[in-house]
């Protein structure tokens, strides 16, 4: 069997056989580097600015996002008029495409989101007039 044995920083490599040991090797003995501090942290960063909601402007009903989501597609443009059940804007939520329709006949007023946005539930999506 070997064995190993430190003693006052020095590794001996020992083999013992039927009652005999025998010295198989000699060195120095590994110590670990010692620990390096841990950086200390960046100081924290001043968050980034939350981009304002989209305002409305015009009047009329507003048609909010009902859950959060991006913004795939705009199917209307402003002035434009729609029937009820038109589709107004594509919501793209967990990985599904959401068809936001129009609640009632009417026009456009104002198209509030862009394509790409990021919107809450509630967030205005299109102002009917």
């Amino acid at each position: 069997m070997k064995y190993r044995v430190t003693l006052n920083g020095r590794t001996y490599e020992v083999e013992v056989e039927a009652d005999q040991a025998m010295l198989v090797d000699e060195y120095e003995a590994y110590a670990p580097a010692p620990a390096t501090p841990a950086p200390s942290p960046a100081p924290n960063p001043t968050p980034a600015p939350v981009p304002a909601a989209p305002t409305v402007t015009a009047a009329g009903e507003t048609v909010s996002a009902p859950m959060p989501g991006a913004i795939l597609r705009i199917e209307v443009t402003q002035g434009a008029s729609v029937k009820a059940g038109q589709l107004l804007v594509v919501l793209e939520a967990m990985k599904m495409e959401n068809e936001i329709l129009a609640p009632r006949d009417g026009t456009i007023a104002q198209v509030v989101v862009s394509k790409g946005n990021t919107v809450e539930t509630g967030d205005p999506l299109i102002v009917l007039a």
